[in-house]
């Protein structure tokens, strides 16, 4: 992690095409909740809803032979937390992410969920300095190379298709899952989700900020188990 100053700053502003006005917006949107109070999660939840509509105004507008089941999986696959942590990666945000020292400690800059937040909190931040035109042009830049590579034909499995598909190929029961844990408040609570499945004998954990969310983390950890022990 580097400490921001003006160089830091010009580079960051030319990755996303957009020079913040309020430092302190900015600074707030790499701020982890292990810090302190005046952390992203209010930005994140902003963000995450500019998000969606965006890109499924993009995806409507490009594709407009292709019905709602279509679109909603494309936009799926463009918004999940797997892509935006890879979208910060290719960013570099995680050398910018203020945390605290647990988190810092156990290697919080490189861990996806985290990464995947701080895309949608400066998408937040963005939106809530220079309004939604400046926001679209944000997540165009950020999202333009693979909205271009889109096939409207491919069938986007989830984790939790893949690995029910897993399990049955093999005549297994169906995984199990169950809600271990929730918390904060109703507009920002975290859920941790757990999957039980036969093959394995330990029970992995997801979490997210949503039950569906947290049970297709909890999927794609027990599947990369499976499949490669």
């Amino acid at each position: 992690m580097v400490k921001l100053n003006k160089t830091n700053y010009s580079r960051l502003f030319k990755t996303i095409g957009y020079e913040f006005s309020q430092i302190e917006l900015l600074e707030q949107a790499f701020t982890h909740r292990s810090v302190g109070k005046n952390h992203n999660e209010r930005l994140e939840f902003l963000g995450d809803a500019v998000l969606g509509m965006i890109v499924a105004e993009l995806l409507y507008q490009k594709f407009p032979k292709q019905p709602e089941g279509k679109l909603t999986r494309m936009r799926s696959s463009l918004v999940k937390g797997d892509t935006l942590a890879k979208i910060a990666t290719e960013c570099g945000f995680g050398e910018y992410l203020k945390l605290g020292s647990g988190e810092m400690k156990s290697g919080g800059h490189r861990r996806s969920s985290t990464l995947a937040d701080v895309v949608e909190s400066i998408i937040g931040a963005v939106y809530l300095e220079a309004g939604l035109e400046a926001a679209k042009q944000l997540i165009l830049k950020l999202f333009a190379d693979r909205i271009e590579k889109l096939d409207p034909n491919v069938q986007i499995k989830d984790s939790k298709t893949q690995l029910q598909e897993y399990l049955q190929s093999r005549q297994l029961p169906l995984p199990e899952y169950e809600v271990v844990n929730i918390q904060g408040k109703d507009h920002a609570q975290t859920f941790e989700v757990s999957c039980k499945t036969q093959p394995l004998d330990q029970v992995l954990t997801g979490v997210g900020r949503s039950r569906r969310h947290a049970e297709q983390s909890a999927a794609k950890q027990t599947l990369e188990k499976l499949l490669n022990g």
